[in-house]
């Protein structure tokens, strides 16, 4: 392992990154390129290895001291090429905690990309190929959502088709101050925030508590 890298995993202070996980996130880095020859996994673009590795891997594991490691489950909606779950089962395996993480994705591509990285790195995950949208009376611990849906849309979603569970991670960017401003029009939240290890225009959110206001 090229020490740069390893400092750069370093940067990730809640993960306490071990040769073995930033070898593990590597094989996801290689695997994610193979596979976006076939398949959009991520923007074509952006697939130099340093690049997946900050602005994706990095980006994802930084939410980790977010994530409530007392459930039985966790779940990312919509998670696409894995971003941020396999990488939160990735850190799990690193804190030898037996949470699995539920990966919904409607893509069969994906959901096929997903099972072969879980197989490869011996990933405590399911991957539930359904349209989460359809899904009701969910019950799961931390709930994440990457670059799938608008807050507002994900905030009803939520609302709607889980029965329990103790918190929302949102991934806001440049224009998410906006967005949660206008966001708490609607909603009153609980929630505390962070500075984003990738973007300094962007934050991590972390919701508690939601209850749409009465209008």
């Amino acid at each position: 392992m090229d020490n740069v890298i390893l400092n750069t995993y370093l940067k990730i202070s809640d993960l306490d990154v071990s040769r073995e996980t930033c070898n593990e996130l590597e094989s996801l880095i290689s695997m994610i390129q193979e596979k976006n020859r076939e398949i959009n996994i991520i923007s074509k673009k952006n697939a130099e290895k340093d690049t997946i590795r900050h602005r994706h891997i990095i980006d994802s594991a930084q939410i980790i001291d977010f994530v409530d490691l007392n459930s039985n489950t966790t779940s990312d909606l919509g998670t696409g090429g894995g971003m941020p779950g396999l990488i939160v089962a990735i850190a799990l395996k690193k804190i030898k905690n037996s949470m699995k993480v539920n990966l919904y994705e409607k893509s069969f591509h994906k959901c096929v990309f997903l099972k072969e990285v879980s197989k490869k790195l011996n990933l405590n995950t399911e991957v539930i190929h359904k349209d989460i949208f359809k899904v009701k009376n969910i019950e799961t611990g931390t709930i994440m959502s990457r670059a799938f849906k608008p807050m507002p849309i994900i905030l009803n979603l939520v609302n709607e088709n889980f029965k329990k569970y103790k918190n929302i991670i949102f991934f806001m960017g440049i224009s998410g101050r906006k967005i949660l401003n206008e966001t708490l029009q609607e909603w009153d939240l609980d929630f505390e925030e962070k500075k984003s290890l990738t973007n300094e225009d962007s934050f991590i959110l972390n919701i508690k508590k939601m209850k749409k206001k009465v209008s």
